[in-house]
């Protein structure tokens, strides 16, 4: 089957990245040819070793909705009008397309929200009668609130593993800042020199180069590492004893590889996955001592609902491609 898929790649998002990957391997291993919609199509096409089109090019993204028997919009936090209403617009434009081209579109593990009120009559209004799939409890209520059925999945990102070989370290702690979330950046400086203090060993990382060097840079940890690689990512937090992270995916990734974590919640999304994955979220307000606390305690997340997220989240490809 030819499934295209709509989502926020291309752009140098490591953890947008992440759900690109895990989906083109999810999808190709099923048998299925999917297309991604990208901001830089032949880079996308050489990474995940599938057929890519440019997301901003009306000829391309109409032969690219065309082509396919499913759009698959997602996954991530597309349908949300807190960072731009023009992102809200696009992604809804998308859906519209396939559509009125009598393709099938499907909503495939996102968040929904947060959403202004103009934001969510046009989401209730584009998503009525589609299948949707989201990969949080808090994004099912938010469903309901607006009149729609959903059903929960979870991120594709969780089905991705660790190279083979890595080893842990009880006493390292990677920290993931935002870069434009200033209040967790000056809680994760503290955070640094305190854990430093403790004898134990802290790495920076950034998930979005763009955005977040300057943020990684400035937390005083023994070493920074910048990457658009998934797998780059997805090692570095494999090998850690913990994560204390504003980047969503900086949790989903160790989760994903069996690592302890802790959000600091900028915005529902954050918050929503750690309360599925029974794991601790706090205020990007907190304070830093608490923080150092958290990490002290060990706290485990709920790995048996983890272990439930990833299934949901594997056998989610079915439910949105059978007919």
């Amino acid at each position: 089957m030819n499934v295209t898929v709509s989502g926020f790649y291309g752009f140098g998002n490591t953890g947008d990245e992440a759900i690109a990957l895990a989906m083109s391997r999810e999808l190709q291993a099923a048998g299925h040819a999917p297309l991604l919609l990208s901001q830089t199509p032949a880079q996308t096409a050489q990474l995940y070793g599938c057929r890519s089109a440019a997301r901003m090019n009306p000829l391309s993204l109409l032969r690219a909705v065309a082509g396919c028997e499913v759009l698959l919009s997602g996954g991530g936090g597309l349908l949300q009008d807190k960072t731009s209403a023009r992102n809200l617009t696009y992604y809804l434009g998308v859906i519209r397309l396939a559509r009125t081209l009598g393709k099938r579109p499907v909503v495939f593990n996102q968040s929904i929200g947060p959403l202004s009120d103009s934001g969510s009559v046009q989401v209730a209004r584009a998503l009525r009668g589609l299948r949707v799939i989201v990969r949080d409890r808090r994004s099912l209520e938010t469903l309901a609130g607006l009149g729609i059925e959903g059903m929960l999945g979870g991120d594709p990102a969780l089905l991705l593993r660790p190279g083979e070989g890595i080893l842990r370290n009880e006493k390292t702690v990677v920290l993931a800042p935002r870069g434009d979330v200033p209040d967790a950046t000056a809680r994760l400086q503290t955070l640094a020199r305190d854990l430093k203090a403790q004898g134990r060993r802290t790495v920076a990382l950034s998930f979005y180069p763009y955005e977040d060097d300057a943020a990684a840079h400035s937390l005083g940890a023994d070493e920074v590492i910048s990457t658009r690689e998934p797998q780059v990512a997805l090692d570095t937090v494999a090998a850690a004893g913990a994560v204390a992270g504003v980047r969503l995916h900086a949790l989903i990734l160790a989760a994903a590889a069996g690592t302890p974590f802790v959000g600091l919640s900028y915005d529902p999304k954050v918050s929503g996955f750690c309360a599925d994955a029974g794991a601790v979220s706090v205020p990007v307000d907190v304070d830093p001592a608490t923080l150092l606390t958290l990490l002290a305690s060990q706290r485990q997340p709920d790995w048996d609902a983890i272990s439930a997220m990833k299934a949901r989240a594997r056998e989610s490809f079915a439910w949105a491609l059978a007919k």
